[in-house]
């Protein structure tokens, strides 16, 4: 049980540093709620499941190539400096009541999906830590065994998904106009920063091939 717990932590560990899709949730929450910035998550987590699957299935190997590094690093950092920019423009549109705004669930689940399906350090973290966690314990426990760890990895994604979601919803209700639109520029700031970290290393890959 101790073992589940510690995968548990795991997803806590890969869902808790800031990024581009925690800034989302703030900025989502903020401006329309709880359920937009849960969705956000939701969608970060799907593309997580499916990373998940394509190391499980063992075609890392077409992750790895310069020519889709490249194009992750790229598509992903346009994708966070137009959010950005988008979340900047519509800040000032906040409003500290009780009403919400009434973005469709399905484009904050896609935002979250695009910014993580994109993020090449998410690849980076299940080609390495769940590369390794898989080798291990296919060896040692089988298959069985690597599912339930699997699934607590996710019962920790989703936990800190849930969190963030009731955080940034929580703050619209605590906090005036000036400082929710004021957190939701720096959530702005930070993915379009994110946006030009991302290009910066897209453009460096391209350089050197």
């Amino acid at each position: 049980m101790g073992i589940f717990f510690s995968y548990i932590l795991l997803g806590l560990s890969l869902a808790a540093p800031i990024g581009p899709v925690n800034a989302a949730q703030l900025d989502r929450g903020i401006k329309g709620g709880f359920f937009p910035a849960w969705f956000v998550g939701l969608g970060a987590i799907t593309a997580d499941a499916l990373y998940m699957l394509i190391v499980y299935m063992g075609v890392v190997h077409v992750l790895d190539t310069p020519f889709v590094k490249t194009f992750l690093w790229l598509f992903g950092g346009f994708v966070l400096i137009y959010t950005g920019i988008e979340s900047i423009v519509s800040a000032k549109e906040i409003k500290a009541s009780h009403e919400r705004s009434a973005e469709p669930l399905y484009k904050s689940f896609f935002a979250g999906f695009i910014m993580s399906i994109t993020n090449p350090l998410t690849i980076l973290f299940w080609l390495g830590i769940y590369g390794s966690v898989l080798a291990k314990t296919a060896s040692s426990y089988g298959a069985q065994t690597l599912i339930l760890y699997s699934c607590a990895i996710f019962i920790g994604l989703l936990t800190w998904d849930i969190v963030m979601a009731a955080v940034s919803s929580g703050f619209r209700k605590l906090l005036n106009e000036r400082i929710l639109t004021g957190i939701a520029v720096i959530s702005g700031l930070a993915l379009i920063g994110f946006g030009l970290f991302f290009g910066w290393q897209g453009i460096l890959l391209l350089i050197e091939h």
